[in-house]
């Protein structure tokens, strides 16, 4: 019963630090992807180009300013809660 316990905690928070991580770039991807489309929809340019590449410069600006929060809080996850499981804590 415990383990079980320990088990669906440990994965519980692995599940919310996966989502707190991605929030920000998927945030970004949803509100660029839209921009894009409006614009492409105001001045009927179907270019696939046009919605690929800001899409993808916004996500990679992002992911570059995020990526100490990113790498903090998989650190601190593995630390504080993984760490200590392997080693029998």
């Amino acid at each position: 019963m415990g383990d079980e316990v320990i088990f669906f905690d440990t994965l519980r928070q692995g599940l919310w630090i996966a989502v707190l991580i991605s929030l920000p770039i998927l945030t970004v991807a949803l509100v660029a992807g839209l921009v894009v489309g409006l614009f492409q929809a105001l001045t009927s340019i179907q270019e696939l180009t046009l919605t690929f590449v800001p899409k993808l410069a916004c996500i990679v600006a992002v992911f570059w300013l995020t990526m100490g929060f990113m790498t903090q809080s998989l650190v601190a996850f593995f630390q504080d809660r993984l760490v200590p499981l392997m080693i029998g804590g």
